[in-house]
């Protein structure tokens, strides 16, 4: 199945809608991907609780707990062991999702969306997130080309609200 970027486009709108009713007003939410509401820890969550260790470490998505809750930059990151924790905190820029947890392909058309933990890669070292399996079809078409485009966008809307974009 071929997907073009003008046929995901009122997808993306649809999703877009989705996503900014679903996440907190909080300073972090125009930098990192969050759910609503806050944690025990005082701080919006990140990735939707699952372990960003995890991707490199098992090489899967793997729910995090809340026993094992670090902080980075306001946000809350959950874990699925101390191990993980530790590793993380010591390298919060190594493991973290690129662009904050939004999808990466959106990034590369200049939005912000939802980024959804059980649709990843890794690629050179560096997590991604994606919205939707279509878009993780079309990212792998030419994920360089893709992933230039975000790197050059991304700097130009890490501090936009998405629902400005």
């Amino acid at each position: 199945m071929r997907v073009s970027k003008a046929s995901l486009l009122p997808a993306f709108a649809f999703l877009g809608v989705l996503t900014l009713a679903s996440v907190s007003p909080a300073g972090a939410v125009d930098e990192v991907n969050v759910g609503p509401g806050v944690t025990v820890a005082g701080a919006p969550l990140a990735l939707r609780g699952y372990d960003p260790v995890a991707y490199f470490a098992d090489g899967k998505p793997v729910q995090g707990s809340a026993k094992f809750t670090g902080l980075h930059n306001g946000v809350a990151y959950y874990f699925a062991s101390q191990k993980n924790l530790d590793a993380f905190m010591a390298s919060p820029a190594k493991y973290g999702p690129q662009y904050g947890g939004f999808c990466a392909y959106a990034v590369s058309l200049g939005k912000k969306f939802d980024g959804d933990p059980r649709l990843w890669r890794i690629i050179d070292g560096k997590f991604y997130v994606f919205v939707t399996e279509d878009v993780v079809a079309a990212f792998e078409k030419d994920a360089p080309g893709t992933l230039a485009k975000a790197e050059k966008n991304w700097p130009m809307i890490v501090h936009k609200a998405a629902k400005d974009l």
